[in-house]
């Protein structure tokens, strides 16, 4: 799916197809990065993958986040067959996958024959890539991984989307696979007011008002109202990094680190046996933000006309 309703055309060269890997309803901030992708012409977008976000809490998480992409898209207009079915739990046990419709469209898009380049972008756990690999390890030398997850370097420590799945990401950071990590300490480079978020994103359309509504709903619930993290007129939007990276490299923003092992506690081994991967320092939370806010108000204008 290609959204291109702008006064600009993307080169056919600069195309990119892109897979979204996202626990949809775990929090509030997928929803403006999921946006901001189905928003962005130069993606050609195959697949929204519904991933799961634990099960000790919600057994039923992957259903959970499939349920919000399918709102999503009723907000936006657009037609549902792009959406997949995730992993609905971790993979059980080291290098032992579970099958599932996202596994498989990411196995099939890798294996096609398209010169466009294939990004999987992930803001949950690393679930169904991990799977789509063990299954066709053939996938490694044909995808590019962007994952928002993993504490900071060079220590590690415990984190949210690497806490539901650490066997998957062991499996993915021991292959082949390019992976780019965002990691938390630069995830939380995106934070924004409350205040901005009413002024430049409520006002547009009725998918500017649910992305706004959502997040305000969300941070009254009691978890984020007693966590520090939250100051009760701030959020970070983390995942939106993940579509920032493949509309602007960052080209001078990361480091090449040889990929660790994890441990049980989710601390970094470097053991210096696995090749290395791109591990992001910065990133320019003006352009992202700026480039959602300009696409929201473009999509509201239009859909107007």
């Amino acid at each position: 799916m290609i959204y291109s309703n702008y006064a600009f055309k993307v080169p056919q060269e600069k195309m990119v197809r892109v897979i979204t890997d996202t626990d949809a309803k775990n929090e509030a901030d997928d929803q403006f990065a999921i946006v901001q992708a189905l928003l962005s012409p130069k993606f050609d977008n195959v697949g929204l993958i519904a991933a799961h976000f634990g099960v000790g809490v919600h057994p039923d998480s992957m259903e959970r986040s499939y349920r919000e992409l399918e709102v999503i898209m009723d907000k936006l207009g657009f037609e549902k067959d792009i959406l997949y079915h995730g992993a609905p739990n971790p993979l059980p046990a080291p290098n032992v996958p579970v099958d599932s419709e996202g596994a498989r469209l990411i196995m099939e898009e890798a294996m096609k024959d398209d010169v466009r380049p294939l990004y999987i972008t992930f803001m949950g756990p690393l679930t169904d890539i991990a799977s789509a690999y063990l299954m066709e390890p053939r996938i490694a030398e044909r995808v590019t991984v962007i994952w928002i997850g993993g504490g900071r370097y060079p220590a590690g420590g415990p984190e949210f989307n690497l806490g539901n799945d650490i066997h998957a990401a062991n499996v993915v950071f021991s292959s082949p696979m390019k992976v780019w990590q965002v990691p938390k300490n630069v995830y939380e480079m995106m934070p924004v007011s409350l205040a901005e978020l009413e002024y430049k994103v409520r006002p547009h359309g009725e998918i500017g008002r649910y992305l706004f509504d959502q997040l305000v709903e969300h941070s009254m619930e009691e978890i984020p109202r007693k966590s520090a993290f939250r100051t009760g007129e701030t959020w970070v939007l983390g995942d939106s990094p993940a579509v920032g990276l493949i509309l602007y490299e960052h080209r001078f923003e990361f480091d090449w680190v040889k990929a660790p092992l994890i441990t049980q506690d989710m601390a970094y081994v470097h053991t210096g046996l696995n090749r290395p991967i791109r591990v992001y320092q910065k990133i320019d939370s003006r352009l992202i933000l700026e480039d959602l806010y300009a696409k929201l108000a473009l999509f509201a204008q239009k859909q107007k006309k």
